[in-house]
C-alpha cells in the first residue's frame, strides 16, 4: 500500500514551492508524485504542424519527489505524517500518525 494516492490533498514542505497545497494527480514512478498547480515551469515548444500544435511559451507541471510533500489534515490544517496499519477486521488503512485518525481504506 502506498502512502500517496491520487486524488489525496498534500502539502509541499521543502523547496521554493513550501507551504503550497494541491492535489495530486498522479504517481510518477515509485518516488514522485505531479501536484497540480504546483512546480509550474515554462517550456519553449516548437510548433508541430503535424499534430496542430503551435509554438511558443507554455507552463507545465514538473515531478515532485515524495519525501518533499506530506498528506494534508483538515482537522489540525497542517501537514501530516502518515501510517500504514491493519484493523481487527484484517483490512489495512492509512491513518495519521499525529492524532490516529484513519483516511481510509486500500
Amino acid at each position: 500500500m502506498k502512502r500517496l494516492k491520487a486524488g489525496d490533498e498534500v502539502m509541499v514542505t521543502a523547496g521554493s514551492h513550501r507551504g503550497e497545497r494541491g492535489l495530486v494527480r498522479k504517481l510518477v514512478g515509485a518516488d514522485r508524485v505531479l501536484v497540480e498547480n504546483v512546480n509550474l515551469v515554462r517550456k519553449h515548444r516548437k510548433p508541430n504542424p503535424q499534430q496542430n500544435q503551435p509554438g511558443g511559451i507554455v507552463e507545465e507541471e514538473r515531478p515532485l519527489h515524495v519525501s518533499n510533500v506530506a498528506l494534508y489534515n483538515p482537522r489540525t490544517e497542517k501537514a501530516g505524517r502518515i501510517g500504514i496499519k491493519t484493523l481487527v477486521e484484517g483490512q489495512r488503512v492509512r491513518y495519521f500518525k499525529s492524532d490516529g485518525e484513519v483516511i481510509d481504506t486500500a
